[in-house]
């Protein structure tokens, strides 16, 4: 399927050239308008703050001001659940008027009542959340039924004319064989998947199910040897990522290229790790001493191969080494042989247990209405 080619050509355009001028810069704004959801996984760290947090929402403005901040050619919209905010339909139309790709992330338990207030357009992708198989799924977001109802909404949207992908997170004790059977039936339902590890979030209820790097890779070789199905399904991620994930690749993580506008500021140092919070996208890039943080730096990030932190780097080298791209895509992904060597792990930094200090701060502002507290605006849902 892919992105159309008007798609394409911008934000390659875009890359090409930010390469060229050196320095860092984004490619994907992360944007968190809400924590609020109508599900509550147990792997997720976003739903479990106390109802004033929750309550919190960016507004219409803050969106866009988000993107103009940061100039990013994509923003990814998820939450909590993002059709629950009532202004999405504003936001969205506000981001394609820029011409900015928008890809819109839900569980989608609401997207059969909220689909008509969305259009069909070049620049605008659902992304179902889809974590494998009909058992899989409902187990990893703790409610039956949740697949049935995801799977009817993507036959709905791509009956009503829109691009849709699935977002595909794999955890501990996943079957390869069960995840390369969802990911044929997602081929039968002509849908990209968004692949990606999970990360152990330091609010998620549940620690214990997420992927070390060295099962990570095992995983994925065992997934992608099945045949030639790997060659017959489509994802979103580049060849790059996913000869990563393979084990083929060593790659260092590039937090930068897909920051975090969330309720609170934007996240130090990244989508996945909070490590505080700034007012604006300038101090974030000024005001982050990244050389502290990835992995073999920072015991946080030593498990992580999660898309958002190693597609940037993926799409680096795939600029540099356009030959290395071009042959992974045309062979797929290497699944037998020796891996690439991994980073040095022993010598990261302890983590620090800083997040509940964010959360405290918030709720005293939000319990004494400093200014400041009035960044974020609290709307019905």
């Amino acid at each position: 399927m892919g992105l159309p080619l008007a798609v394409t050509a911008r934000i390659g355009a875009y890359t090409v050239k930010q390469h060229i001028k050196g320095g860092k810069y984004p490619l994907v704004l992360m944007l968190e308008p809400l924590l609020r959801c109508n599900l509550a996984c147990p792997g997720c760290g976003k739903i479990d703050y106390p109802d004033p947090i929750l309550n919190q929402r960016l507004s219409y403005q803050q969106c866009m001001d988000a993107i103009e901040e940061c100039g990013a050619p994509a923003v990814s919209i998820a939450g909590g659940e993002p059709l629950l905010h009532r202004e999405m339909p504003k936001i969205v139309e506000g981001y394609l008027e820029r011409k900015k790709l928008v890809i819109l992330c839900t569980n989608a338990l609401l997207l059969k009542k909220k689909i008509d207030d969305y259009k069909p357009h070049k620049f605008f992708t659902w992304s179902i959340h889809l974590d494998g198989d009909k058992a899989m799924h409902d187990h990893a977001v703790d409610q039956k039924g949740t697949y049935d109802v995801a799977v009817e909404a993507i036959e709905l949207a791509k009956a009503k004319g829109f691009r849709v992908q699935v977002n595909c997170t794999v955890f501990d004790g996943a079957d390869p064989a069960r995840l390369a059977a969802f990911f044929d039936e997602m081929k039968r339902l002509d849908v990209e998947i968004t692949l990606s590890p999970g990360y152990a979030y330091e609010r998620a209820s549940d620690k214990e199910h997420f992927l070390s790097r060295e099962k990570t890779k095992n995983f994925f070789r065992d997934v992608f040897s099945r045949g030639d199905n790997a060659k017959a399904w489509t994802f979103t991620n580049s060849p790059l990522f996913l000869d990563f994930l393979a084990g083929n690749q060593s790659y260092q993580c590039t937090p930068w290229s897909m920051p975090l506008r969330t309720v609170f500021g934007w996240q130090k140092p990244c989508y996945l790790v909070g490590e505080g919070y700034v007012k604006s996208f300038a101090e974030l890039m000024e005001g982050t001493e990244w050389d502290q943080f990835g992995v073999g730096k920072y015991e946080k990030c030593s498990d992580c191969m999660v898309h958002c932190g190693f597609e940037g780097t993926a799409a680096t080298d795939a600029i540099r080494h356009p030959l290395k791209m071009m042959s992974v895509g045309r062979k797929g992904i290497r699944t037998s042989g020796p891996m690439a060597k991994d980073i040095d792990l022993s010598t990261a930094r302890p983590a620090e247990d800083v997040f509940s200090s964010h959360v405290e701060r918030e709720l005293a502002l939000i319990a004494k209405n400093k200014p400041g507290a009035s960044k974020h605006v609290v709307t019905a849902d």
